[in-house]
């Protein structure tokens, strides 16, 4: 059993057994320990909630509360000359020692997280320029792209790598699956060659957060601290940060706003690699991974031909790009029926017998 919930049992029968001593209700020993319980169930479920809530928040709420209860004893310490006895006078003195503790309260739990020491420390710092913080979650680093944009020189800031990633990516590496092992390597691999990159400033984190269990979660609260942007391909963690309130540098993204743009009408050269779902549909591939699904080219496999783009298609996993191949034997298929109609439709000649007018003669 968790300590947590031993301390609750304990709680709850102290607080039953307090009441069935003391008895503070006049309804005798059964009536006195139900109320207790309760009691002491209400405490125990804010409890629960205060433990999601963060600890700046909380200190942020306490300090807040603690100003409103000294603004309100001031104020009344002010006006000492007012005549206590009158009950105006009286229920003014009331307002102010519930509402400002309240407005204390309230404004402490929103604004708590400039008690953050990252905050703390911003405010005593001598103004310069701001260090930017781009941190790398696993996925990204597996996936190796990541180097290549670091290359570049288009990752601008501090590239953090914090310690939990690089325990996760160290499991990874030493797992039995040769296929994860292998994965792993890889990411350990990208990572030593971004360390060693000219320009790229690297930094290693030890914050961790004992309390989140989640890499992906830990990742978003890092990027709080540091006020900075998560790098990854994984479209869940993308999706929680933007929900949670923080940036991220989406390498798919990047990459699927590099790709060329096409537009239906244009021509192009592409390899039919395969066979498509539909009849008579090939198959063919981009050089950076776009599928091009092409009608009239099932029998062109494995030959690289030019093609007609009819429409494109934008997803969230990529585009795709459907056209059309028209081949001289079709072309001339089409034009031979045209040149036949315009053949039928030319005026025949007139026979020179029927041309003639018939002499007075021949009616006679």
């Amino acid at each position: 059993m968790p300590w947590f919930a031993l301390a609750r049992i304990v709680v709850v029968g102290a607080v039953a057994y307090a009441a069935a001593a003391l008895q503070p209700l006049p309804f005798g020993v059964v009536v006195n320990t139900a109320f207790a319980v309760v009691l002491a169930a209400l405490v125990v479920l804010f409890e629960t909630r205060l433990r999601e809530t963060q600890v700046t928040r909380l200190l942020g709420a306490l300090i807040g509360f603690i100003i409103g209860i000294a603004i309100a004893r001031a104020i009344e310490a002010g006006f000492f000359w007012l005549n206590t006895a009158n009950q105006i006078v009286e229920f003014f003195d009331s307002f102010l020692l519930i509402v400002l503790p309240y407005l204390g309260l309230m404004l402490g739990v929103k604004h708590g997280e400039w008690l953050e020491p990252a905050r703390l420390i911003s405010l005593f710092r001598a103004a310069g320029p701001e260090r930017r913080y781009r941190i790398l979650d696993t996925s990204v680093i597996i996936d190796g792209r990541i180097a290549d944009v670091c290359d570049t020189g288009f990752m601008d800031g501090t590239i953090v790598i914090p310690q939990f990633v690089l325990k996760e990516l160290q499991l990874v590496a030493d797992s039995g699956d040769s296929l994860k092992r292998n994965r792993g390597r890889r990411g350990l691999d990208i990572l030593q060659r971004i360390q060693k990159m000219s320009g790229v400033e690297v930094m290693i984190s030890d914050v961790d957060f004992p309390d989140v269990r989640e890499v992906d979660l830990k990742l978003i609260e890092l990027a709080r601290t540091l006020q900075g942007k998560i790098v990854t391909n994984d479209f869940n963690l993308n999706k929680v940060a933007q929900l949670r309130g923080v940036s991220v540098l989406n390498v798919n993204e990047l990459a699927n706003s590099l790709k060329p743009v096409v537009l239906p009408g244009e021509q192009m050269k592409v390899f039919i690699l395969k066979e498509g779902k539909e009849y008579n549909q090939g198959v063919a591939y981009l050089d950076d991974g776009t599928m091009v699904v092409v009608d009239n080219a099932r029998r062109m496999i494995s030959k690289t031909i030019d093609i007609v783009v009819t429409s494109v298609l934008q997803t969230t996993a990529g585009k795709m790009i459907f056209g059309r191949y028209i081949d001289a034997g079709a072309a001339a298929s089409v034009a031979s029926p045209t040149q036949a109609n315009g053949q039928a439709q030319a005026p025949a000649p007139v026979p020179a017998e029927r041309a003639k007018p018939s002499s007075p003669a021949a009616h006679n």
